[in-house]
């Protein structure tokens, strides 16, 4: 029976490849689990057996069952060998960068985890180059893939190298296909209902102005249902593009996608001497464990990104499809 079992498993070794022999044997086997080729109890073959099958020093062998061992995959019995000890599973996160509201949907999603689950965290940082190494690097190393693309032509090509019923499209629903696991937020539509929910509050102040600077890679789709609001409400509304060109003015109200633009808000009311949401207002995109804080607290449009990591953990944990909008909300404070 046991070498039944140590037949049916095989080490997938690129003596051609760039990936070190340990890193390969390290997941070949993480990936026999994540298929449920390999179950907790079955035993892996002899350091022995593996040098003579894959023409291999026993030094590289014995760095990969070290590895495996230490991550609790594997456990050595004397004079039985190598034994799968968990039924251990590894998810690929990857995110764009890690601001405050990500550091929410990560803390929701590793405490929500099962404890035979392992996230890595990868980020790209809206880098194709990085973004294509990274994934490629990463095949077959996981039994899920979550991924926060950007829009970027070459993404959806790159995403196709993923397995649809293991990848998991989040935030942001861009270059998936129809197959494909989505979890996202809308960034047109929920802006434009967020915004007439504060149109109350919009109506004391002259001008309404969306700060859309040059470094933001927020969709441009906010900007559109930006405009389609002030002009379906006929509020007289500009677009600052340029990160040097905002001069907060009072009577004047704010639309910010980027916290460093509501810093330089908040800084020059300060030199200014205006007070938010009383001489001038300001709503900022993406809710962060601080806004409430901040000068009475920053009125947001925002996504529920704890339920966002529970629903990614849902995903990661289970073989269930997912299709899910996370819903966007107002939280209305002072600073409007």
């Amino acid at each position: 029976m046991m070498s039944e079992r140590r037949n049916k498993f095989k080490f997938t070794v690129n003596s051609r490849g760039d990936m070190p022999k340990f890193r390969q044997l390290v997941d070949s086997v993480n990936h026999a689990i994540a298929e449920n080729n390999l179950n907790v109890g079955d035993p892996l073959p002899s350091v022995n057996y593996v040098c003579k099958t894959y023409s291999l020093s026993r030094d590289t062998v014995f760095k990969a069952y070290s590895i495996l061992k230490e991550q609790g995959v594997i456990e050595s019995v004397p004079n039985k060998g190598y034994f799968i000890a968990k039924d251990l599973r590894r998810v690929f996160l990857f995110l764009d960068t890690f601001k405050a509201y990500k550091e929410v949907l990560y803390d929701s999603f590793t405490k929500a985890l099962p404890k035979n689950v392992l996230a890595d965290v990868h980020f790209h940082h809206y880098n194709v180059e990085v973004f294509k190494q990274q994934i490629q690097q990463s095949m077959g190393r996981y039994s899920k893939y979550v991924i926060m693309p950007f829009d970027d032509p070459s993404i959806k090509e790159i995403l196709s190298l993923i397995p649809s019923d293991k990848l998991l499209i989040i935030d942001w629903n861009i270059h998936s296909q129809k197959a494909d696991n989505q979890l996202y937020q809308d960034f047109g539509l929920s802006v434009y209902e967020g915004l007439k929910e504060v149109l109350p509050q919009l109506e004391k102040y002259e001008r309404f102005i969306f700060l859309y600077p040059e470094y933001t890679n927020h969709p441009m789709e906010s900007v559109q249902y930006f405009e389609k609001f002030c002009r379906d409400n006929k509020i007289i509304y500009d677009i600052e593009t340029k990160s040097s060109g905002l001069d907060v003015c009072k009577g004047n109200a704010y639309f910010s996608v980027s916290d460093q633009m509501l810093g330089k808000f908040l800084e020059q009311c300060k030199e200014k001497g205006l007070e938010p949401g009383k001489d001038a207002g300001i709503i900022s995109y993406n809710e962060t464990p601080m806004k409430k804080f901040i000068y009475k607290g920053i009125t947001v449009i925002s996504t529920d990104f704890k339920q966002m990591g529970k629903k990614v953990s849902e995903f990661v944990s289970s073989d269930i499809d997912m299709h899910i909008c996370v819903p966007t909300s107002v939280l209305v404070r002072e600073s409007l």
